[in-house]
């Protein structure tokens, strides 16, 4: 079964409610009930299914963003922090690092995909409890239900090699990017405030960051529809999905919260990486307070 995860739909349909009451509305509980089920803890190995033309420094930035979850080389508020709240759910800790890494450049499954080509290009690499498999698609690939009702899918299937868990990210640069990397971009509905300048220069695969990060921190308290959820099963508002479109502190529909701003560059971000990398990152739910936590 896979789970859709569509970074901005509910901020965008709340993003006409004044600020005030979207203060109350999220004061609101927020409880994720645990199912009893396998969560993905100790040392997760991530591979990566390249599918049609990255650029070394788009690889590179995610490849780093992953490396960073674990890291502990970084300044604060560091990638390795916000990933540390996993730890807070059952089981202790999950390190996750790059695996395995294949290049599909010539488009073998044409580009316009199914799911069922998501889950072969998964399929590439050997599932296992152990790792996630991870396909990332190019700008120019159009994926079925991309942009419409999902930025991103994380699953499980079982092969011949075992159970597994896979994730599939998009780079929405061309087709979506008010949707899929907001706050990088003008928001498809809603006030039209000026977008935030991407961290890494790059506004959809700064977006993929922000949908990879939620769909690796679903994925690891939530891989077999057992896990931390609120909600039905077949549509569940996961560890970050629950939190969507908060950024910084203040946040509220349509408004990321106040962030870090680079002096340099002018880019704005909440975690540094390995590196020297910056990126975004969502609030993650804190089992411990019940609430949405964001790293600024």
């Amino acid at each position: 079964m896979a789970f859709n995860y569509n970074f901005a739909t509910l901020a965008f349909l709340l993003c006409f409610l004044a600020p005030s009451f979207a203060a109350l509305v999220q004061e609101q509980p927020l409880v994720l009930k645990y199912h009893n089920g396998i969560l993905l803890k100790g040392n997760i190995t991530v591979n990566l299914i390249w599918y049609g033309k990255f650029t070394p420094i788009q690889r590179s930035i995610i490849v780093d963003f992953v490396n960073s979850l674990n890291s502990k080389g970084a300044p604060l508020p560091s990638t390795s922090l916000w990933w540390k709240t996993t730890e807070k759910y059952r089981g202790g800790s999950s390190s996750l690092s790059v695996g395995h890494q294949i290049l599909h450049e010539e488009y073998t499954l044409g580009k316009i995909l199914k799911s069922r080509h998501l889950i072969a290009l998964a399929s590439k690499t050997h599932f296992a409890v152990s790792s996630i498999n991870v396909v990332l698609t190019a700008k120019d690939v159009v994926v079925d239900g991309f942009c419409m009702s999902r930025c991103g899918t994380h699953g499980s299937t079982k092969s011949g090699s075992g159970r597994g868990t896979y994730i599939w990210v998009g780079n929405s640069d061309l087709q979506c990017p008010g949707q899929c990397a907001w706050p990088f971009h003008q928001p498809i509905y809603g006030p039209q405030t000026p977008p935030l300048i991407a961290p890494n220069g790059d506004v959809g695969v700064d977006g993929m960051v922000i949908n990879l990060a939620t769909l690796l921190a679903n994925t690891v308290t939530n891989p077999f529809n057992s896990g931390y959820f609120q909600g039905p099963p077949t549509a569940p508002l996961e560890a970050v999905s629950a939190c969507t479109g908060q950024f910084g502190s203040g946040s509220y529909p349509g408004y990321p919260g106040r962030v870090l701003v680079d002096k340099v560059t002018g880019a704005s971000f909440n975690a540094y990486g390995v590196n020297g990398r910056k990126y975004m990152l969502p609030a993650m739910w804190d089992p411990q307070s019940s609430a949405c936590k964001t790293l600024v």
